[in-house]
């Protein structure tokens, strides 16, 4: 499977990440630093159920969306803040990026996903994993570079 467009995706959350300037996000809308623990957070499940998918190993992927923001504050604080977390989310970029130009035929294997973007995407059925690669890609990670976009002062 070709990782070429889930690279330049990661490519322009981390731009955006680098970029800075975050101001405080509205009431009920997650943080600069919220967004990118999310993220990586959520790179780690996809890792994990890429490893499952490349060896055979059944598994269920659900998003993070119902990860709560003291999980998220605690990853934060746990990474010393923006810098930290991007640095992380380097790290888990990478790795799933490394996963995904390794699953070949292995990228049609079904997967129970349930994914919840808003009210943009529901799914809650199996998916060959390569489509479930390519909604992160077209939809989850622009769907978060936006919102960083929106919080720079």
């Amino acid at each position: 499977m070709d990782s070429g467009a889930l690279r330049r995706a990661y490519s322009d959350v981390l731009a955006e990440v680098d970029a800075g300037g975050f101001g405080v996000a509205p009431a009920g809308m997650l943080g600069a630093e919220q967004i990118v623990a999310h993220l990586a957070a959520n790179d780690e499940v996809m890792s994990e159920a890429t490893e499952a998918v490349l060896a055979g190993a059944p598994f269920a992927y659900y998003d993070l969306a119902g990860v709560h923001r003291p999980e998220l504050d605690a990853l934060a604080a746990e990474c010393g803040g923006l810098d930290g977390l991007a640095t992380l989310l380097r790290a888990t970029s990478q790795k799933l990026l490394t996963l995904v130009d390794r699953l070949g035929p292995a990228a049609d294997t079904p997967v129970e996903t349930h994914l919840r973007e808003g009210f943009d995407l529901v799914v809650d059925e199996p998916l060959p994993w390569a489509r479930v690669i390519d909604l992160h890609t077209r939809v989850h990670l622009p769907k978060h570079q936006a919102q960083l976009q929106t919080l720079r002062r």
